[in-house]
């Protein structure tokens, strides 16, 4: 049967979700608030071999090893640069994946553009939904330029500040941990074959990851600050001073720096909608339903992942309210220890613990990850 879908959102959620739920034979209007589809937005990200493993579902990991930088290793460095240790990366997507790729993230997404176009769902940019009314059968939503639409299913991909969250009543909000991090893409520094991150220092890490053969993306992490306490003009001279002690690829790094437009900053958040993931027929994925520190680099896996999932589902024949349950019930386990040990990694930093069981709890983590969701 044929059903129609409405996907709010054409972040990394939004826009995997479309593509498998086209795949399952379903009819999907997707509709972003951004005009320019976020196609030029952020520096660069991280993804895991977890990650990996929906993308090959999604039909893009060619494209996505062939853009990006995969390997296998992380690189330990003292704020000197010099090399404390090298350490292997898990293959949490299995054998045949790299344990980690990095890639810039707008090429991410506009890989997933291609692959939502080519899907042959609806796409109406800059466009937002104003009201959600339901009934047992459906959703009439009316959207911000007055037109309206009915739907079986309503999905809320809108991020962090997800307003479809809002709409239908979810109270859970976003929760700043007290860190903070500034990013940039920057040239690939000369050696850099993999993620390579300092802890202690001026700021709590500075790390920089492979993003393709001549691009990286560098990071500093710090306890938060006013965010109106810096003018955004200034971003690439602050960020250079908070590299200034750091050796290793940073002097590389520092000289690049020079566009403030290109740096960004932001405080790292923990969201975990502990009730019921919908409401009816509408039902929240990704950052609107969860979100947590980069401390782990397996925020946009976990999206992914319950893109993966609630594909998955749709191809069952009744869409109840056990369907919806059904899936949160089987995120929810998996996402709670991801978000629980990426704010704990956080909150050990903050804190000063020198003798927290770092590996222990990254271990345990990846373990868990490496079991199909």
């Amino acid at each position: 049967m044929t059903r129609t879908v409405l996907v709010l959102g054409g972040g990394t959620a939004g826009n995997a979700l479309t593509v498998l739920l086209r795949r399952a034979g379903h009819a999907v209007d997707l509709v972003e608030a951004k005009p320019d589809w976020n196609a030029t937005a952020g520096s660069g990200i991280t993804l895991q071999g977890n990650a990996l493993r929906v993308l090959r579902e999604v039909g893009v990991l060619d494209e996505v090893l062939r853009e990006g930088f995969p390997f296998d290793e992380l690189g330990l460095l003292a704020p000197t640069g010099a090399v404390v240790a090298v350490q292997p990366t898990a293959r949490i997507g299995g054998a045949d994946l790299p344990g980690t790729l990095g890639m810039q993230r707008p090429r991410l997404q506009r890989i997933l553009i291609d692959a939502v176009r080519a899907s042959g769902a609806s796409v109406r940019l800059g466009l937002t939904a104003t009201a959600l009314d339901q009934d047992d059968d459906g959703v009439d939503v009316t959207f911000s330029d007055g037109s309206t639409g009915r739907y079986d299913l309503v999905v809320g991909a809108d991020g962090l500040n997800s307003a479809t969250r809002g709409l239908i009543g979810v109270e859970d909000r976003p929760v700043p941990t007290g860190m903070a991090i500034w990013r940039a893409p920057v040239p690939r520094p000369t050696g850099l074959e993999h993620t390579r991150m300092i802890y202690g220092g001026t700021c709590f890490i500075a790390g920089c990851c492979p993003t393709g053969p001549d691009t990286a993306y560098a990071y500093l992490v710090e306890r938060n600050r006013d965010r109106d306490a810096v003018d955004p003009a200034g971003y690439a001279e602050e960020m250079r001073r908070l590299a200034q002690a750091y050796g290793g690829p940073w002097p590389e790094i520092r000289a690049a720096l020079t566009d403030p437009a290109v740096v960004n900053y932001t405080w790292f958040d923990r969201l975990l909608v502990e009730g019921p993931w919908h409401r009816g027929r509408v039902v929240l994925v990704g950052d609107a339903a969860h979100a947590c520190p980069p401390t782990l680099a397996q925020g946009a896996a976990m999206s992914l992942e319950d893109a993966l999932v609630l594909a998955e589902l749709s191809t069952r024949d009744t869409w109840d309210d056990a369907l919806l349950t059904e899936y949160r019930d089987r995120r929810y386990p998996r996402v709670r220890e991801v978000v629980d040990a990426s704010v704990q990694l956080g909150q050990w930093l903050l804190d000063g613990v020198r003798d927290a069981d770092v590996p222990g709890l990254m271990g345990r983590t990846m373990a868990m990850l490496a079991a199909r969701p």
